[in-house]
């Protein structure tokens, strides 16, 4: 008995304690950070953000708090920014302020700040500044990438015609005409898609996307303060992607023994080259690691997005079949059966356009996008949010800002045409991020998304396996990543 009282007596002691300096945190914090939900002890607001459906959660916090609202996940406060506007004024206005990056839990061990999207301050600076200079000069917006996009996509093409009108699953070919792309770029050259070491990393790809957004992936970014201790599931996606990083390291070392410094033949020689170059400059952020983990960011950011939205664009073409016959159409008054698509037709398809532009919209396949952090204090809207604190820019409420979109929640590719069949730009179509953080990839996708979408609809019409209005949209997850649902569909020739 004296034993138990003492344990309860404890017990008292030490949750009044965390009471207490919860209480006095709030204290020192009130009027600084923006108002929330009240968080608990150790907990923070786990009554409010349900385990698995964080995205849901902070939707219906936004309904209470409106467009900016802080939550605590666990001990760690998060400022939420919600809608066009907060985010400009974040992300535009004071781009500066908030080009800080926060690593979700569950990548933290793979990337510990290294790499190019994980990284901030100076090391985010130098990587962000060389990957640019060195994706334009392999022609990224240029014509000689455009032709390395059109010879994949003819790749692709052969593969459809292969099937013979039978149903199959599109994923992974989708998956590897696109990482095929990425990889000319950062491996100087494309794999065949039935190399197995290709298939493999593919598998790898595919499956770290999707558990990166499961339930468990959601809990443990919530509460990886107290998780981290214990294993779990959550151990999956370091495994996968130490994985890929090893065939990256793996790549790097044949480079190495090839290097001509004169002569680089892809990404990574690039950077052994500035590796090279900066051997003796001890600030210098061009080392194995950074070299590791940046490639894998290209590789992987490369190949998922692009590859994601082609799926969903062809499940939303098959269950709006009218949206499918006018693309089909416009292509045929364009470009017609007898050349392969380009560039320059984009500005003569402005239906295409749109159709592309609202794929990328209603699919909305970053909804909570990457996670920021203020980089000083920071004055936002009234209040001061301390250096260092974690930021999320909702995309999702600002693809679905109903200020923006007529019919925020319904597929409509008019939200990007004027009422004479124009493309219609929208400043609130950002689904790679915007300000200073901005995918470094976009000219690359943009043309990716085009000349992908255009040169299969030129040769197939996409049918499905049950009726257009029984065909289910809805994500396999919903977290950190929209991962499309799993779906199977015949390519009819043209």
């Amino acid at each position: 008995m004296e034993l138990s009282s003492a344990v309860t007596l404890f017990l008292i002691i030490y949750l009044s304690y965390l009471v207490i300096t919860s209480a006095k945190r709030k204290i020192t914090r009130k009027g600084k950070l923006p108002p929330g939900p009240t968080p608990l002890p150790l907990i923070g607001n786990f009554l409010q953000i349900k385990s698995g459906k964080i995205l849901q959660s902070l939707l219906k916090l936004h309904e209470k708090y409106g467009p900016v609202f802080t939550v605590y996940f666990g001990t760690r406060p998060i400022v939420v920014l919600c809608g066009h506007d907060a985010m400009k004024e974040a992300l535009i206005d004071k781009a500066e302020q908030f080009s800080g990056r926060k690593t979700n839990p569950t990548l933290e061990r793979t990337f510990q700040g290294y790499g190019v999207v994980f990284s901030e301050g100076e090391r985010w600076k130098q990587l962000r500044r060389f990957s640019l200079t060195v994706l334009r000069n392999f022609g990224m917006g240029k014509k000689n990438i455009e032709e390395r996009i059109k010879e994949e996509a003819q790749f692709l093409l052969e593969e459809f015609q292969k099937t013979s009108q039978k149903p199959f699953d599109p994923a992974f070919y989708l998956s590897r005409a696109v990482s095929n792309v990425i990889c000319s770029i950062v491996f100087g050259d494309r794999f065949d898609y039935r190399d197995q070491e290709f298939q493999s990393l593919m598998e790898m790809m595919n499956n770290s996307f999707r558990e990166m957004s499961t339930a468990w992936a959601q809990f443990y970014d919530t509460y990886a303060e107290f998780l981290k201790y214990f294993p779990g599931p959550h151990t999956k996606v370091y495994d996968l992607l130490e994985d890929m990083r090893a065939f990256i390291a793996k790549r790097v070392k044949e480079n190495q023994q090839t290097l001509d410094l004169n002569s680089p033949r892809d990404f990574i020689d690039c950077f052994l080259i500035q590796m090279e170059k900066e051997k003796d400059n001890p600030s210098s952020e061009f080392n194995t690691r950074n070299l590791e983990l940046t490639t894998l960011n290209l590789f992987f950011a490369g190949t998922e997005t692009v590859s994601s939205s082609l799926r969903y664009g062809f499940l939303l073409l098959m269950k709006y079949p009218e949206v499918q016959a006018k693309i089909h159409e416009e292509i045929d008054r364009v470009i017609g059966q007898n050349r392969v698509p380009n560039i320059e037709d984009r500005s003569q398809m402005p239906y295409m356009d749109a159709v592309i532009h609202e794929v990328q919209r209603f699919s909305d396949l970053i909804p909570m996008n990457v996670a920021h952090s203020v980089t000083r204090d920071t004055e936002f809207r009234g209040y001061v949010i301390p250096k260092g604190t974690e930021i999320y820019p909702m995309l999702t409420t600002v693809l679905h800002d109903p200020t923006k979109f007529e019919t925020p929640d319904a597929f409509n590719p008019g939200h990007f045409l004027d009422e004479d069949g124009r493309f219609k730009k929208s400043d609130a179509f950002v689904p790679f991020s915007s300000g200073k953080r901005i995918c470094l990839g976009e000219a690359l996708a943009r043309m990716e998304l085009f000349l992908f979408f255009t040169t299969i609809l030129q040769s197939f019409r996409l049918k499905p396996l049950q009726a257009p209005q029984d065909i289910d949209t809805t994500p396999q997850e919903s977290g950190f990543a929209n991962i499309p649902p799993l779906y199977q569909l015949c390519v009819i020739p043209r």
